[in-house]
């Protein structure tokens, strides 16, 4: 058995029109698919038995196949054809439960970005101040970023800065799926109005722009018509899809670290009868003050938020 064959699924109540047979095995390896070859996002898939195999397939495509082999945790197909012929199905876990993936090299890039985001400090802030919004689910841990974080209710967005005793900055936190119910429904036309009173603020979304398009129960038009909209009504406060909830993360940080400098030296540039406040210390500082404090640090990286946290509330 040389070839890979597809063939509609015979179940009518099958949420996977397909069957797919593998050449694995003396009788190839059976698979309930979603959809027949991954070209613009991974497809599911479910194990079957050469049972449930119609004995009058109604076949969609047979090609034949140069090679396929199982390694690890991933079977890898290469077909012969000039085009679409190399792909991975991969077995993994989902939510706990185990789940398989038909997906080719350009779906896994576009769903994990091979980027790796940096660990110095944004804006030169030594340790941010994050506020979280404690009603924020799930939220941020920003593990790779320099930060101190506390939770207390937020008046709008889910994570801000504060300098002189106001919100100076506010980010909103959207998945697409809570984007689009928000949009729908208004909600997201008022958390604009009041984030538009704040000096920065902004939505980021933990998704691609091109996936609005994509969208199966409601229309992609009036998604990116509505955001259109709601960006010329409230251009202080830009939506920004960044493709990941990673990324959003990152994002997020540098964001407010950017605002946050900017009303500090907005603070300091007051004329005052006090001193002007000591510049913000080098790293090299902190990690010298650190072993002359009994602390453990390596000689190069990020320090850890311990040690900035002692540092910060050392030279209050």
């Amino acid at each position: 058995m040389t070839e890979l064959v597809i063939v509609r699924n015979p179940d009518p109540d099958s949420r996977l029109p397909y069957l797919v047979r593998l050449p694995l095995g003396p009788d190839g390896l059976i698979l309930r698919a979603g959809g027949t070859w991954p070209r613009e996002k991974a497809i599911y898939c479910h194990p079957s038995g050469p049972d449930e195999w119609p004995h009058d397939p109604e076949e969609v495509e047979r090609v034949p196949v140069r090679s396929c082999v199982r390694r690890g945790a991933a079977i890898d197909l290469v077909l012969d054809r000039a085009r679409e012929n190399r792909s991975q199905i991969v077995f993994t876990k989902a939510r706990g439960r185990d789940a398989i993936f038909w997906q080719t090299a350009r779906v896994r890039k576009q769903a994990r970005p091979n980027v790796t985001t940096p660990t110095a400090r944004a804006s030169g802030v030594t340790a941010l101040p994050i506020v979280i919004d404690s009603g924020e689910r799930y939220a941020y841990r920003f593990p790779r970023q320099q930060v101190e974080t506390v939770k207390r209710r937020l008046t709008c967005g889910d994570y801000a800065v504060e300098a002189g005793g106001r919100i100076q900055a506010a980010v909103e936190r959207k998945s697409l799926q809570d984007l689009v119910a928000s949009l729908l429904n208004t909600r997201l036309k008022y958390q604009l109005t009041e984030l538009a009173t704040l000096p920065h603020a902004a939505v980021v979304v933990e998704d691609r722009y091109s996936q609005v398009f994509k969208l199966e129960h409601v229309r992609p038009a009036v998604v990116a018509d509505a955001i259109a909209e709601l960006q010329v009504a409230f251009p202080t406060v830009p939506i920004m899809f960044c493709e990941t909830r990673k990324l959003a993360e990152e994002w997020t940080y540098r964001f407010l670290a950017a605002a946050y400098t900017v009303a500090d030296h907005a603070d300091h540039d007051q004329p005052t009868a006090e001193a002007t406040s000591a510049p913000e210390a080098t790293t090299a500082e902190v990690r010298k003050w650190a072993r002359g404090h009994g602390f453990e640090v390596p000689d190069r990286g990020r320090l850890s938020s311990e040690v900035l946290t002692a540092y910060r509330h050392a030279h209050e």
